[in-house]
């Protein structure tokens, strides 16, 4: 297979996983397409080497790796954060149920409000099914330290979410 053809096969099989985990990083559209665009602009100079067992995995810690450079290279850091947290997007389909669309709406924003760090671990491991070895593999941490961010963000998501819970149940 040509370098071009294994290209468009991995962007194929992997950029709706990429994109929705950039997206998730980045809170912006536009910042998760130049994550994609940029991650498979360096595959096409250089291509995955050919003994990494889990294409998604590798990709998915190079694109963590290119946000985490993204962001270092801001102006500053606590003025990131501070913009990404405040930027509510739609992550989840638009539903009918209007009880539905609200607590989506509104774990969409409390996703927002999650440190990077957290939101990244609980999106590998809901979204993306990981075990917190593989997360830990992935964003080059402990597993303990994902398993406690990933800790510490549902219970950031149970305590902002409950009200509107108890309330449309």
């Amino acid at each position: 297979m040509s370098a071009p053809d294994a290209l468009e096969r991995l962007y194929d099989t992997h950029a709706g996983a990429l994109f929705a985990f950039a997206l998730n990083l980045t809170r912006s559209e536009p910042d998760a397409r130049d994550l994609l665009q940029d991650l498979f602009h360096r595959l096409a100079d250089r291509p995955m080497p050919s003994e990494v067992r889990d294409p998604r995995g590798w990709l998915l810690r190079s694109l963590h790796h290119l946000s985490v450079d993204r962001v270092r290279r801001r102006d500053s850091r606590s003025r990131a954060a501070d913009r990404l947290a405040a930027e509510s997007l739609e992550l989840f389909a638009p539903v009918a149920d209007p009880d539905e669309a609200a607590f989506r709406h509104e774990l969409a924003a409390a996703l927002g409000e999650l440190p990077e760090e957290q939101r990244s671990v609980v999106h590998l491991k809901l979204w993306e099914g990981r075990t917190f070895e593989q997360i830990a593999d992935l964003l080059d941490i402990p597993a303990n330290t994902a398993a406690s961010r990933h800790r510490y963000a549902l219970e950031k998501l149970r305590d902002r979410l409950r009200p509107l819970y108890d309330e449309i149940r």
